[in-house]
């Protein structure tokens, strides 16, 4: 046969693609890949210069490395210099340095040493490094003897250097506890070490988890090493029910002892999920640090028993109490509370700010008055401060003046810059009010600012805000441009984005007749984000973008996921229905009880305007979200169905009823179902009338009614949705002949946010939602 007559082989397409759609796959990807390119900015420090003059700015930025799964850390350097009062010039190092295996930084008060932590990928040695200016002074292995990885979490995660940077307070895994161990002859008294192949470790009692992105840790506990000899302690006293975290050292006290003050959680009765839900009732405890004074004078760790170790509740009348922070002059404890939450049984409200009198000549007590500072707020009025949002502090958050403390929270759909005084309560906005952009908080120069602003459609640049001379009520902040090498973009997205255009639009609510306070029936907020062309925006296709929790809220800064969908040809509209942080209590209240038809009509509501105003081309709308909003998503497309071309639903709540048996969170499913009724029904042995309501409540209840062709999205190692609630909805889908997708990620938890994991998912999102909304 002649060769030339041969047929070619058929090229084998990867699963889950086909012709039409391989094309729009590869040249999506290229695209993405352009905005996976832009670092992020983390953290950042700053440091007095010896000289006196000028500072040195340390900036912790991350990019997603797509080959190795991970992200990679970069530190990068600059010398600031003020030139007159409105200029401020950055002077960068050329390059910056990737910390490759470190899994946190820390610098010491004074900025002469810094802690590097690396936590092991495997049950090897925590490595404990110090650095100074030129070299790494010391370098310690803490045994898993000692303890565990340390946390670096955001949530029970503390390390804090003391005073004259001789200790490190830090919060890590306790060690492996004991198991029984057995050999040929049975049991053996006492366990062994031994490891050799006459012995086997049994199993032990089961110990309980604190739910999603916690599995398989262990209790936090709080240590203290000693920078000079490595040697480590254990804190002492603290219950085993009791779980600690986001500790800092406390100013001397009359009494002589080093205390440190630490957030606990109970696990009475049972840990529940705790990852972004404050609902859980925490307090501050003072405990005694294992540093005593040796004959020559010097201080020292000392193992000590936990009867001379009491551990004090500091904030017995409060039920919640976290984020501690103490005043320049030491008197002052002051901490963040989600009492609102934990009374509520919502997993996060508006927060409330108080202090506590830090006793300089007196003896520490548990009944120390609590001084309210700034309340939950109910109902803000139109423009005015809508309560405290936000989850996190600088390690010195204070101006000069000792009472003026600065900080990052959440104003409607935009974040803010806060300037709040401890003494009055005074709250002010002191990033610009004007602008729609969002501003959060890096690092304080002095009584000056460090922060980033951003849009959807501005990728993150750094701003330096200066004041007068005088730090007074009405003192006016002047925010300079810094010209920064960390946020780069190509040419390319530069182009796309500059195309763009946003507008934070208030939707009226439609029915304020059901509306039981006067917040609720307040407009809520939508971020629209469409092309400044010439040409009716309606041309573009629409995607409803649609926040998780439900107490979360959109910001309008930069996201790379959706400056990438915005990019490719589509317009976002991003609801922040009723119930979303940002707008008050009140507000965010109404929901509980009602999800499934107030925050869904919200939505609709807010997709009707835009189609009345002509934004929006109603045959050509996609519908997206995750976690709650993929729980507003599965129900738009059975409640609404002939108004979706197309959805995508990141490990949605679809079943309420088979979910309550399975998550982290049971206690959500009753809270949400029944509203605030639901906190004292909250059972583990839910009621035949319980599982009808979660039923109703759920998205599967209206399955029949779907013909939207639908993307699952789903983390195999979802604790908080499971993932039999996703492909649950989608096999149902499939009996109906829906045209539907599942992707699932074997080593995803529920934020779906590995590099690879992240990148695929919305790569499938932008291809399946072209081929039907196009």
């Amino acid at each position: 046969m002649d060769a030339s007559s041969e047929t070619a082989p058929t090229k084998e397409l990867p699963i889950g693609l086909d012709p039409n759609t391989e094309e729009d796959y590869a040249s999506l990807s290229k695209l993405l890949q352009e905005f996976t390119r832009i670092p992020s900015i983390d953290k950042a420090w700053t440091f007095k210069s010896k000289s006196g003059r000028g500072t040195h700015a340390m900036f912790l930025s991350s990019q997603p490395n797509l080959l190795a799964n991970k992200k990679r850390k970069f530190i990068s350097s600059a010398s600031i210099s003020k030139e007159g009062g409105n200029s401020v010039n950055f002077e960068w190092a050329p390059f910056p340095v990737e910390l490759t295996g470190v899994s946190t930084v820390v610098p010491s008060p004074s900025g002469s040493k810094l802690l590097v932590v690396r936590n092991p990928e495997n049950e090897s040695a925590v490595h404990f490094e110090i650095w100074s200016q030129g070299q790494v002074e010391k370098e310690f292995q803490i045994p898993q003897s000692v303890h565990g990885s340390v946390y670096t979490d955001g949530w029970f995660e503390g390390i804090s250097w003391n005073s004259d940077e001789t200790f490190i307070a830090y919060i890590a895994e306790e060690p492996v506890p004991p198991k029984p161990t057995f050999s040929d002859i049975g049991y053996k008294k006492g366990g062994s070490t031994d490891k050799d192949c006459g012995n086997w470790k049994g199993q032990g009692e089961w110990q309980e988890d604190w739910g999603e992105s916690y599995a398989g840790k262990r209790q936090p506990a709080l240590f203290v090493i000693n920078v000079n000899s490595g040697q480590v302690q254990p804190v002492k006293g603290i219950a085993k029910s009791l779980s600690v975290g986001q500790v800092v050292w406390a100013p001397q006290t009359e009494d002589s002892y080093q205390y440190l003050v630490s957030v606990g959680w109970s696990s009475d009765p049972r840990k529940l999920g705790i990852k972004y839900c404050y609902n859980r009732s925490c307090a501050l405890y003072a405990l005694r640090a294992p540093v005593y004074k040796s004959e020559n004078g010097e201080l020292e760790i000392k193992d000590s028993s936990a009867e001379d170790s009491p551990v004090l509740n500091l904030t017995q009348s409060i039920s919640s109490a976290f984020l501690p922070t103490f005043s320049p002059d030491g008197r002052s404890l002051v901490f963040l509370s989600a009492k609102s939450s934990v009374d509520s049984g919502a997993h996060c409200t508006t927060n409330s700010l108080h202090k506590i009198d830090w006793p300089a000549h007196t003896q520490l007590s548990s009944t120390t008055k609590i001084i309210d500072v700034i309340p939950t707020v109910q109902c803000p009025e139109d423009g005015c401060f809508p309560g405290l949002y936000f989850s996190g502090l600088l390690t010195n958050p204070w101006l000069s003046d000792g009472c003026t403390m600065i900080l990052s929270s959440f104003w409607g759909s935009r974040e803010a810059i806060l300037s709040v005084n401890v003494l009055s309560g005074e709250v002010s906005c002191i990033s610009p009010k004007d602008s729609n952009f969002s501003w959060n908080l890096l690092s304080l120069d002095g009584d000056d600012i460090i922060a980033v602003s951003s849009s959807p459609i501005d990728i993150p640049k750094i701003k330096y805000g200066c004041v007068g001379e005088k730090l007074t009520k009405n003192a006016a902040w002047r925010w300079l441009d810094v010209s920064s090498p960390i946020c780069k973009s190509s040419e390319k997205v530069r182009t796309l984005l500059s195309s763009q255009q946003f507008d934070i639009l208030k939707i009226p609510v439609k029915d304020v007749s059901d509306c039981q306070t006067k917040g609720a029936a307040k407009p809520f907020e939508v971020i629209y984000v469409s092309s400044n062309s010439e040409k009716n925006d309606a041309c573009n296709p629409l995607i409803v973008m649609l926040h998780g929790g439900p107490h979360s809220v959109s910001l309008s800064s930069y996201s790379r996921p959706l400056a990438f969908l915005s990019s490719i040809g589509y317009s976002l509209l991003i609801v922040n229905y009723r119930g979303s942080l940002g707008f008050g209590e009140e507000a965010l209240q109404s929901l509980p009880g009602k999800i499934g038809s107030q925050d869904v009509n919200d939505v609709l509501t807010a997709i009707d305007h835009v189609i009345g105003t002509g934004l929006a081309n109603p045959s050509k709308i996609a519908v997206l979200g995750g976690s709650h909003g993929g729980f507003l998503t599965t129900h738009l497309i059975g409640q609404a169905p002939d108004k979706f071309a197309a959805a995508a639903a990141r490990n949605p709540v679809c079943n309420l009823a088979s979910m309550v048996g399975i998550t982290d969170i049971p206690d959500w499913c009753y809270l949400e179902s029944y509203g605030i009724a639901g906190k004292s029904k909250y059972t583990e042995a839910p009621s035949a009338e319980d599982l009808a309501l979660f039923h109703s409540k759920s998205p599967i209840s209206y399955i029949s009614e779907v013909k939207t062709p639908t993307l699952m999205l789903i983390g195999a190692q979802d604790l908080r949705v499971p993932m039999s609630n996703g492909l649950q909805y989608a096999r149902a889908l499939k009996e109906k002949g829906v045209d539907v997708k599942v992707l699932i990620f074997p080593n995803d938890i529920h934020p779906i946010n590995r590099p690879q994991s992240d990148f695929e998912t919305f790569l499938n999102i932008g291809v399946w939602f072209n081929k039907y909304c196009k």
